[in-house]
């Protein structure tokens, strides 16, 4: 597995060694020993999956500390455009955010450490995203960020007005108003 480093540290994307033949192809997605070998998260104790139509922007998404949860994420039918945004307070790259496309075709996978908010939004006609934490879901840590925070400037590719959000996404507030506790070198 090839392990590149984005411009904001922690944020890595993992790309697969993929074995294709005329039956198919066959990757290892997850492996703790070359993840803990480099220093890397392990201990997943929670999957998650979601299935989302083209439009659908999920996020931006955290929880507080101490429940606050490393993600591994992977496309396993269509194709997304994943977002992590630092919250980590004394970060080089604090408040800054990183996008990359993942999907079902080029197998990468996105680790996004604890301290980052994630969201993504559907770039194909429907997309199902999979995705591992390292911690429980915590109803009362969790936290959100308005996707179309004009402070962040995200480009999701999309007007906003397009997006398809949840309502409780509707309600998110700005960056400037919303609950962070992280620092970073203690998370």
């Amino acid at each position: 597995m090839q392990i590149t480093e984005t411009d904001i540290p922690g944020l890595l994307i993992l790309k697969p060694k993929v074995f294709e033949d005329s039956r198919g192809y066959f990757y290892e997605s997850y492996n703790e020993r070359l993840l803990s070998k480099h220093g890397l998260v392990t201990g997943f104790v929670q999957d998650n999956e979601s299935r989302s139509k083209r439009d659908v922007v999920r996020g931006l998404h955290y929880q507080l500390a101490p429940f606050a949860q490393s993600k591994l994420i992977r496309v396993l039918e269509g194709v997304i455009l994943d977002v992590a945004v630092d919250l980590r307070k004394n970060s080089p790259t604090y408040q800054q955010w990183s996008s990359i496309e993942i999907s079902s075709e080029n197998k990468l996978q996105l680790l996004v450490p604890k301290g980052f908010a994630h969201g993504f939004r559907v770039i194909s006609k429907t997309a199902t995203v999979f995705y591992k934490c390292d911690e429980f879901y915590h109803p009362a840590a969790e936290r959100s960020i308005l996707f179309s925070d004009k402070t962040l400037g995200i480009d999701w590719g999309i007007a906003p007005e397009s997006a398809v959000i949840s309502e409780k996404d509707k309600r998110a507030p700005g960056i400037a108003d919303a609950d962070n506790n992280f620092i970073f070198g203690e998370i």
